[in-house]
């Protein structure tokens, strides 16, 4: 029945794509020009017919392409402005671009990036103020993207977006010169894409074209998903694909991996994502040894990458993490761990996708398991398979370890909705209980913490109705899951990464102290004070960062990613420009329990980000990120991990010991 309905909500849906390709800057020297992007929208175009879409609703800008409109500034506009008008509510829209990007300091930009930086692809025509950092036209910034993809979220309109482009601005290691655009032989050239503002030509006027729509109030995103070919430090490169194959043209390579991906079938999002994650390795290696000062590429993804592919449907296909797997002989390295809520002996449920897109599987269970990272056995159903295959693991349900057991006289209460790997059961035994919950009748429901985790003592609270116990009994599950959280990683120390809360009376700055001595020194607030959270990365490496909380009432509170579809990759900073950012912290300046997580780990290479099974918005909304797994720090960095689980009190003194009256 629910394949039937999904089906019948895509068969009325208009799958619409603007495809937008740039080789050539005509007004920028042709050294900075790229040969891919022009057969790059080609290339996608053939996949996107295959995938069901219609010619008539393909737009292709792209230069050297014939009969395509030329891929200027005014003219991207215009045609974003035309899909925005076609589309309708339950209609599905592809934006793909292809080309050159950059990096600057944007100080009317509303959301400051955590390096300061704004993100801006180059049209055709874009032009610079030669020498500076601050000014261009004939470029798309950030801010004008997501200005675009609220409008189509506000119509009800699923957004799909990839950019196979970087924005660059340091883009070699220890180089203070910009480097060359291309490199190596001609029979076997790589172009990078990124460009320094500095690189570009100025000259004629620099207005800004035609405007995106005006602001509105952010829409949930839901129904949003997008993919970038590098994190903003690094660049892609476009070159020769497939490595070795006679039919081989310049291509970039984000682009040449979707579609790669797209031929095995993926049915969702992520799917696709792990697929392109899988196709990266071999290319990188090898650039890694021709071009060793380069700063080379690692997919980002987000958005609710659960969702089904090329169908307009918030509601995601499945809540249960699959995590990438490799093999090695009849062994599979998971990609995922203790931090992502894997247990030992775990089971599991092992998928091996064939190159026409057949999926086999067979039960298993996890052998080994580290934070970052779990093994175990081929199944002997599995191990005939050939090595092209695309490994993946899933579990089959939560860990025992994690759910939160409710000793009781009747059935839990309906509607209790968990990300893995929290969970809610009936206590088995009741002496192995970590909540009473008694039914009052007319006077409401009481629940009566017994677990250490909820403190030394006995406490109760009664809630006055089933909705409010709902609540209660899923912050508690996640709350039960946090403290698992921080006790896996106890004795981990992340270099170069910083936390601090901070005092702040209006716009003034009264007192700070880092969240590790947070329990013993930040003193009650007093009125007219405000708490703040600092977050400073010098760590010279990307971070995968979660930030979330539980407030006096017991809700969720996302701080980290909001909850608004963005990625929990952290930008990179290094000691001489760290990444900063501060985060308001309202719902802990009120009175009464409340917790605070932080949680960090290195972002590893050609990994999806992980988000360490903590839930980053409104369960109701089914608005949340959904970019669970990755893979894991090098075993060497087992114990690169910051963890810290605050409580601030009913009397708002912040302490530790993670107690907590439900």
């Amino acid at each position: 029945m629910l394949t039937l309905l999904i089906a019948s909500s895509t068969a009325f849906a208009t799958q619409r794509a603007l495809l937008v390709g740039v080789s050539e800057l005509v007004n920028q020297p042709q050294a900075l020009w790229l040969q891919a992007p022009r057969n790059d929208v080609m290339l996608m175009r053939d996949a996107l017919l295959k995938q069901g879409f219609t010619a008539p609703d393909i737009a292709v800008l792209a230069d050297g392409v014939p009969g395509a409109a030329l891929p200027e500034s005014q003219a991207i506009h215009e045609a974003l402005a035309r899909l925005l008008a076609q589309s309708a509510s339950g209609d599905f829209v592809l934006l793909y671009f292809s080309g050159h990007g950059t990096r600057l300091r944007d100080v009317a930009k509303r959301y400051q990036e955590p390096d300061g930086l704004s993100e801006n692809f180059l049209a055709r025509d874009v032009r610079g103020t030669l020498g500076t950092d601050a000014a261009l036209s004939g470029d798309l910034r950030d801010v004008d993207f997501d200005a675009w993809i609220q409008a189509f979220l506000a119509k009800n309109v699923f957004v799909a977006s990839v950019f196979d482009t970087c924005s660059a601005n340091s883009m070699t290691r220890g180089t203070g010169d910009a480097p060359a655009t291309a490199e190596g032989p001609a029979d076997d050239e790589v172009r990078w894409r990124g460009l320094r503002t500095t690189q570009l030509t100025g000259g004629g006027p620099s207005a800004r074209s035609l405007s995106p729509p005006a602001a509105t109030d952010a829409v949930p995103r839901a129904r949003y998903v997008a993919l970038f070919a590098s994190e903003s430090h690094q660049i892609t490169p476009e070159l020769r694909l497939p490595r070795k194959a006679r039919s081989a043209r310049p291509q970039g390579l984000l682009t040449w991996a979707v579609v790669e991906s797209l031929a095995r079938k993926p049915a969702t999002w992520r799917d696709l994502f792990d697929g392109v994650l899988a196709l990266y390795p071999p290319v990188i290696d090898e650039l890694a040894q021709r071009f060793p000062t380069r700063e080379l590429p690692s997919p980002v993804a987000e958005g609710n990458l659960d969702a089904p592919l090329f169908a307009n449907s918030g509601a995601p296909a499945s809540t249960r993490p699959v995590w990438s797997a490799q093999r090695s002989g009849d062994s599979l390295a998971v990609k995922a761990g203790l931090l992502d809520g894997l247990a030992a002996q775990q089971e599991v449920r092992v998928l091996a996708t064939l190159d026409d897109g057949t999926v086999r599987r067979a039960p298993a269970a996890i052998a080994q398991i580290k934070l970052g990272g779990a093994w175990l056995a081929v199944p002997a159903a599995l191990k005939d398979l050939p090595g092209s295959a695309f490994w993946s693991v899933t579990p089959v349900t939560e860990p025992a370890a994690t759910a939160l057991r409710v000793r009781a006289d009747k059935p839990l209460p309906p509607g209790l909705s968990l990300d893995y790997p929290a969970a809610i059961r009936l206590a088995d035994d009741p002496a192995s209980a970590d909540v009473r919950w008694t039914d009052l009748g007319p006077a409401g429901h009481r629940l009566e913490a017994l677990a250490p985790v909820f403190g030394t003592a006995a406490s109760a609270v009664v809630v006055p109705d089933v909705a409010a116990l709902r609540r209660r009994l899923q912050a508690l599950a996640q709350l039960k899951w946090l403290a698992q959280l921080q006790a896996h990683a106890k004795g981990g120390q992340l270099d170069g990464f910083d936390a601090a809360l901070e005092v702040w009376s209006a716009d003034r700055l009264l007192r700070s102290v880092p969240v590790a001595e947070a329990a013993s020194v930040l003193p009650a607030l007093r009125t007219g004070e405000r708490v703040r959270l600092n977050v400073r990365n010098t760590s010279g490496r990307s971070l995968d960062l979660v930030i979330t909380g539980i407030d006096a009432r017991g809700a969720l509170q996302a701080v980290y990613p909001d909850g608004a579809g963005e990625t929990n990759r952290f930008k990179r900073g290094t000691p001489e420009q760290p990444a900063v950012k501060r985060f308001d912290l309202p719902w802990l300046d009120t009175a009464g329990e409340a917790r605070l997580l932080v949680m960090a780990v290195p972002a590893a290479p050609h990994s999806a980000p992980r988000l360490f099974g903590v839930a980053t918005a409104a369960q109701a909304d089914v608005s949340e990120v959904r970019v669970r797994g990755g893979q894991p720090p090098a075993a060497s960095g087992e114990r690169q991990v910051f963890a810290a689980l605050l409580r601030r009190s009913g009397s708002s003194a912040a302490t530790a010991d993670g107690g907590a009256r439900p």
